[in-house]
């Protein structure tokens, strides 16, 4: 995103409330975060913020629906929490980027990936098709290194110096 945008922040702090009425189920807090905001997304000088959900489609808990019914419910979700402080706020457009755990991802997920890939293929001048499953298999790649880096724990630098006798005190 970072090529095609500018401006690109993740983890930016939202603007205080300040006690402005906000409808029940969003995100009132100060300090609160989203996961990604950058300019001229979708137009040029807006403001994009981007909530990554990723959530296990094969849970007991979400087999009371079909997929397709729990991506919208998800994304229906971060919409309560976000959109309107994001739009009444801080002045920007909001869009849930909502996945499973199995690869799929939600609507307007979809969307972001589509205008990505257009807007990388002017930029690069590759093919459409090129420039989506590029950003697909990046994306992908980055979801199986975090599940890899959840289940076996980091191994970097560093690694077993914990266990000095000194850090407990021991």
């Amino acid at each position: 995103m970072e090529k095609t945008c500018y401006n690109t922040v993740s983890e930016p702090a939202l603007e205080p409330t300040k006690e402005r009425p906000l409808p029940d189920g969003t995100i009132v807090e100060d300090g609160a975060r989203l996961d990604v905001s950058t300019r001229g997304f979708w137009t040029p000088m807006d403001r994009a913020f981007f909530d990554v959900r990723v959530f296990n489609s094969l849970a007991t808990s979400n087999n009371k629906q079909n997929i397709a019914e729990t991506y919208k419910s998800k994304e229906k979700e971060k919409n309560t929490s976000y959109l309107l402080r994001v739009t009444e706020i801080e002045g920007g457009v909001f869009t849930p980027l909502v996945m499973s755990t199995t690869g799929g991802v939600g609507q307007e997920f979809t969307k972001i990936l589509r205008h990505l890939a257009s807007k990388k293929e002017k930029t690069t001048g590759y093919r459409y098709q090129d420039c989506l499953r590029y950003i697909r298999l990046r994306l992908y790649f980055s979801v199986v290194r975090s599940v890899t880096l959840s289940l076996r724990g980091y191994r970097g630098r560093g690694h077993g110096e914990a266990a000095n006798d000194e850090l407990y005190n021991l």
